[in-house]
């Protein structure tokens, strides 16, 4: 029988790898000259089609992660101390996601840019962690079923209907909560459709556990999921052309045009077919070190790319501008130094949160913790980049 924490390291290195694929795709899509943008070329399709992936893997172990180590805990409903710890975990990142939009010379000039009501990765994943704990506090107490049943309900119906929500006017909505459901302000992901993979890779978590003890789990789920990935990339959008023809139903007809939520469902389960056929050799300290620091990556990219709270930001200087080789030789080193400073941060992160709260006492309330965590993110990247550039000794 193999322990817990083996049979997680796939899912660490899964989320290394995405939040790596998520670097370098913000940063060569944000700073590659538009001239260069040739869907022609081969070697810039491939890229772009991987990039595609990024989310819905990221999405999907997200759900996967959060909900194995939820089930893994006897207590059930709120009992299970896992909750509160979810509920907080989820607004603490939709709070995050709003912190790293905020311009601190807007601020302080008593102006709120429209940008930071804008909806971004860490919103959805927060409200898919809560909307996750929705669903198993309504179904932990009735037949064991029915809380997969009902998570994998939800990801079908998200991605079927999806032609007919993503048409909706939310100008009934205050914009701020508008944005949570259409791009047509400029958010860039939105809950749905994305909460669908977050439950997906809810879902599967439950049956991993449910199987964790059998001693052909992995050889079964990478076949499961090689074979039902292809099936979904592969076949999928013939399928429903077909159920359009015969039926006459124009919602199968409009997947079929736009099909790209079920193929790269397709995709996701490929790539942890992947993983977890590769999970013998996934077992570097510095790889699940980087799976388990997500959080940090994404707040230290989005400082040093999209310039957070200053404005100050390699978006900023060299939008669309770079060519080929420029940009992929600065997306490496840009991989390189996000680890690094996050590796880091995480290693100096009880003394970081010590500087942070020296001289302002005990911090009651979560949000204020969050804050100061945030604003010792941003001393620590401050500090080291002066030293990495030769401005101070100290």
């Amino acid at each position: 029988m193999q322990t817990k924490d083996t049979r997680l390291y796939f899912i660490d290195a899964i989320r290394a790898w995405a939040i790596l694929m998520m670097l370098q795709g913000h940063f060569i899509d944000g700073l590659l000259d538009n001239a260069f943008r040739d869907n022609s070329n081969i070697i810039f399709n491939v890229w772009k089609y991987f990039r595609g992936i990024t989310a819905p893997v990221f999405f999907t172990v997200s759900g996967f992660i959060f909900t194995y180590l939820l089930i893994k805990v006897p207590e059930l409903g709120w009992d299970n101390p896992r909750v509160k710890k979810g509920i907080r975990r989820g607004f603490q990142l939709v709070f995050i996601g709003y912190l790293l939009r905020i311009n601190l010379l807007g601020l302080f000039q008593g102006e709120i840019y429209s940008t930071f009501y804008l909806v971004d990765v860490l919103h959805c994943i927060g409200l898919s962690i809560l909307g996750i704990i929705g669903v198993y506090v309504l179904t932990a107490n009735r037949k064991k079923w029915l809380f997969p049943s009902v998570l994998l309900i939800i990801t079908t119906s998200l991605f079927l209907f999806e032609p007919y929500y993503k048409e909706v006017n939310f100008y009934l909505l205050p914009q701020w909560i508008a944005n949570y459901f259409t791009k047509a302000n400029g958010s860039v992901f939105t809950i749905l459709p994305w909460f669908g993979y977050a439950t997906f890779g809810s879902f599967m978590s439950i049956i991993f556990n449910k199987f964790k003890n059998h001693e052909k789990l992995y050889s079964r789920a990478i076949g499961i999921s090689i074979v039902l990935g292809a099936l979904l990339i592969f076949g999928s959008s013939e399928f429903f052309l077909a159920i359009s023809q015969a039926t006459g139903i124009q919602l199968f007809a409009d997947i079929f045009f736009n099909n790209y939520l079920f193929i790269r469902l397709g995709d996701v389960l490929v790539v942890f077919a992947v993983f977890m056929l590769l999970r013998k050799f996934l077992t570097n300290k510095v790889g699940l070190k980087l799976g388990q620091s997500t959080l940090s990556i994404y707040v230290i990219h989005f400082i040093i790319l999209y310039g957070s709270f200053t404005g100050l930001g390699l978006y900023g200087f060299f939008h669309h501008s770079l060519s080929p080789w420029l940009v992929v030789t600065g997306a490496v080193l840009f991989m390189i130094v996000c680890s690094y400073l996050a590796l880091l941060y995480e290693d100096h992160k009880t003394a970081i949160k010590a500087v942070s709260n020296k001289g302002i006492g005990t911090v009651k309330l979560h949000v204020e913790r969050t804050i100061l965590l945030s604003f010792g993110v941003l001393r620590f990247l401050s500090i080291k980049l002066l030293r990495l550039f030769g401005l101070t000794k100290n």
